[in-house]
């Protein structure tokens, strides 16, 4: 089974969100970000990493230091269920090619259907394909 695949499934069982996976260049660093709705706390992230080193025995997956953490104030948005969850917040997007002469915008997420996600920029609104995302990220509230 496949790393991504090993952790959405068991994170989803432990009732949390798989955000993303990193690797290091050499593959021996792995840092796994992870969400729930109402947060998470060093507790989580500690019994998650209790969890996660022993399955990774089990699984064989090679590494040398684990970290998990929250994905942060500026939360990467992946999915379509990421824009639909954040509808309403502020976003920064970068895209793989162009729209109107721009591959940076920052807007307001206004929803995703159908692989087209709503974004409100300036008052006008665009139609971004989910694959011409290159990068979307939540923009702070501070």
């Amino acid at each position: 089974m496949e790393l991504h695949e090993l952790l959405e499934l068991t994170l989803s069982g432990m009732g949390y969100e798989l955000v993303d996976v990193e690797r290091s260049p050499r593959g021996k660093l792995l840092r796994v970000f992870i969400d729930k709705p109402n947060g998470i706390t060093v507790e989580d992230c500690a019994a998650i990493s209790n969890h996660l080193d022993r399955l990774f025995t089990v699984e064989n997956v090679d590494y040398d230091r684990l970290e998990i953490s929250s994905p942060g104030m500026d939360r990467p948005l992946k999915r379509a269920s990421d824009f639909a969850r954040f509808t309403g917040e502020l976003a920064k997007l970068k895209l793989r090619v162009a729209l109107q002469g721009q591959r940076n915008f920052i807007g307001i997420l206004r929803g995703v259907s159908d692989e087209v996600l709503k974004l409100e920029v300036d008052g006008a609104m665009l139609d971004i394909e989910l694959g011409n995302l290159e990068k979307a990220r939540l923009v702070p509230k501070l």
